[in-house]
């Protein structure tokens, strides 16, 4: 009989059995096969009086494919559990071969952080028992997150008809609550600027007052701003001129976090999509004849290289760029909170070219995977060096400041364009020589409240306080969103920078929990909590007593808090449902806050708020293409104006926008994502 090779996702299982050859037949659990039972205690799946054992339920989705992989198994030679390299996939190893009845002192388990030919059939050379206590701690964390989802949701659906809270979740909006609330805090203050451009060889110098007898200079009026204006109108003299060699270091390698950051403000992609076509690019891409994954595994912390990649990428840019080119391996620090059991993302191979592959990429596969190519490609490559020049021209006591650089050698960004250079030429200048100022102006300036967080800034943001990890982080994100929390949106119509603005439900569900479990949801006590986690994957700490901790801490706030917290009632419109009769409501949604009748789901009628009703379409005097019906101008729903069809919905006609590209149609349905990350 065949050796049975069980992975997560079936584009992957195709992949991979193209590598092992016949004798092998490898087939996808689709993710997870089970979770926690909803019954026992509370319906939280886990017996409390017995060192948190949980009970595990079979998901309804997955019967079926748990009945076929029984079978396979029975029949099968050996078993191979190949599930993804990071704690959940230990766990769903775990599962699979508990509920397979394989054994677990077997080495059987096969773990790769690349889906190429050779480093999968390296990691079947040497197969692996499973690690317990990778399992151990995903349990744990499934655990907590059981305990604190069902029993805050439940407390917050009854008193305030919010609808759920979460271990990171519930800290993620606290960042947004407070946020802004310092925004709306924010008291701006007036300061002046007093600038002065010069002309020297053809350039423009421009430079800022920023000292008066060497002190620092501020202006706080007009009236100090005119003082320093009037000082200053006639010939400056040169009193410092500094010339320095400087050279800007290549980034690391990507990580989770960063790559969507990164893809974020660079690429214009949201972290879920990120993650969704990584996935794609890991598990392998057919290229004619073959399929290959393109990247390492998406979901890590590390900056480290393998060395077989830092040989082969320094030999590559010796023979295509020279030495000079070739710089300096830098791992990278190792934190507390980093798991290095996994390189950076990068590419299988640094000989294939995003432009080599490009044919057989969508335009999303083809942007990232070029992203993540040259950033790997790029920290392995030497420094950019700079001339850089920093001058002061002085008068009456006034200092003006000024800067420029000349890049001399463009090292990495030879290759990394996301990084732009533009040089800021002076000249060359001389001590103690007189200059005329061609202007000189003073400006009145506000101090500026904290931006709202994009989606970059607050990945960024929870990451650096070692909130949950980067591979959750756009499922939180979502469900933010998703539960009306917060709304995501562009900043202005003139603007395309989305940010995140808490509605008033999201505002009440913070508070709420700030008064009755702030000793809980915080920063600290979340990242302490992840800390934990980490031990218990090294076997550094034990998973019964981190469980006993928290429930010790947590029963008595949540029975605090059914006692004490304030029943809201639901804010009534004080009109009649016109489809059922019920009373109308508001509640709130992803995009904002809208009017519904109280007999939901039973009655779905919904309006948006009166003040907020979309102007009427205004007909433009066109006709549409497709039906002959009239063209009309409407507002969409997130504040933009576009041109469709006035018989819509029968027909769907939309022009299409003169400034933007129309988009190509995918080909390929979207998978979906494997698994929620460890």
């Amino acid at each position: 009989m065949k050796k049975l090779v069980i992975v997560e996702s079936p584009s992957k299982s195709k992949t991979i059995e193209k590598y092992l050859g016949e004798d092998f037949e490898v087939v996808s659990s689709k993710g997870h096969i089970r979770d926690l039972a909803t019954r026992g205690k509370d319906g939280l799946g886990v017996d409390f009086e017995n060192e948190f054992a949980p009970t595990y339920k079979i998901s309804k989705d997955k019967k079926d494919v748990v009945k076929e992989l029984k079978q396979k198994a029975k029949k099968a030679d050996e078993v191979y559990l190949a599930t993804d390299p990071d704690r959940e996939g230990e766990a769903i190893s775990w599962h699979l071969a508990d509920e397979l009845d394989l054994d677990i002192d077997k080495d059987n388990r096969v773990v790769f952080n690349e889906i190429t030919k050779d480093a999968v059939l390296n990691a079947f050379n040497s197969p692996r028992k499973i690690d317990m206590d990778l399992v151990k701690s995903q349990e744990t964390r499934r655990i907590l997150d059981r305990i604190i989802g069902f029993k805050l949701s439940k407390l917050l659906q009854s008193k305030i008809k919010s609808k759920s809270a979460g271990r990171v979740q519930s800290v993620a909006l606290k960042l947004i609550v407070d946020r802004e609330r310092e925004i709306d805090a924010f008291i701006p203050e007036e300061y002046w600027s007093v600038k002065a451009n010069f002309y020297n060889d053809g350039n423009v110098i421009e430079t800022q007052a920023e000292k008066f007898k060497g002190k620092k200079l501020e202006m706080k009026n007009e009236e100090e701003a005119q003082t320093v204006y009037d000082a200053v109108q006639g010939d400056f003299i040169i009193t410092k001129l500094d010339k320095k060699a400087r050279k800007k270091d290549s980034k690391l390698p990507f990580i989770t976090s960063t790559l969507q950051q990164e893809a974020s403000t660079r690429l214009g992609f949201a972290a879920k999509k990120t993650m969704r076509v990584a996935q794609k690019l890991y598990e392998g891409i057919e290229m004619g004849k073959e399929a290959e994954g393109l990247i390492t595994y998406m979901r890590t912390d590390s900056t480290r290289l393998s060395d077989v990649f830092v040989a082969d990428t320094k030999k590559y840019i010796t023979d295509t760029y020279g030495k000079e080119y070739l710089g300096k391996y830098r791992p990278g620090k190792v934190t507390d909170n980093t798991q290095d059991a996994h390189e950076a993302i990068r590419p299988t191979s640094i000989e294939r070219t995003p432009d080599s592959i490009k044919k057989y990429l969508t335009p999303d596969e083809y942007k990232l995977y070029r992203f993540i190519y040259f950033r790997a490609l790029a920290s392995l490559m030497s420094a950019a060096k700079y001339d850089a020049v920093s001058v002061s021209f002085t008068q009456n006591d006034y200092d003006f400041n000024g800067s420029g650089s000349t890049l001399i050698f463009d090292g990495y960004l030879k290759v990394y364009d996301y990084e732009k250079n533009a040089d800021k030429i002076l000249g060359e200048l001389e001590l103690n020589k007189a200059y005329k100022a061609v202007n000189v102006e003073k400006n009145q300036h506000f101090t500026q409240p904290p931006a709202r967080y994009t989606e970059a800034r607050l990945i960024k943001d929870l990451e650096e306080l070692g909130i949950g990890r980067p591979s959750t982080y756009s499922m939180i994100l979502d469900t933010i969103v998703y539960r009306a929390y917060a709304t995501f949106g562009a900043v202005s119509e003139t603007s395309r920078t989305k940010v995140f603005k808490p509605t008033d439900q999201g505002i009440l569900t913070n508070d709420r929990l700030q008064d009755h479990f702030s000793s809980i949801i915080n920063v600290n006590y979340t990242a302490n909590m992840e800390d934990e986690l980490d031990r218990i994957a090294s076997g550094d700490e034990n998973n019964v007593e981190a469980l006993q901790r928290f429930v010790d801490k947590f029963y008595p706030l949540l029975e605090e808090a059914n006692e004490k917290m304030e029943v809201v009632e639901v804010e009534k419109v004080g009109e009649i449902c016109p489809e059922d009769g019920g009373e109308l409501v508001y509640r709130y949604g992803r995009f904002g806050k809208f009017i519904a009748c109280s007999n939901f789901p039973e009655c779905r009628y919904n309006r948006a708020l009166d003040t907020e009703k979309r102007p009427e379409p205004e007909k433009t005097g066109e006709k549409c293409p497709e039906c002959g019906n009239d063209l009309v101008k409407r507002k969409s729903r997130y504040g933009t104006w576009f041109v469709g069809c006035s018989a819509f919905p029968k027909c769907r006609y939309i022009q299409p926008n003169e400034n933007s590209k129309k988009k190509k149609k995918e080909t390929k349905e979207e998978e979906s994502e494997e698994t929620s990350a460890s």
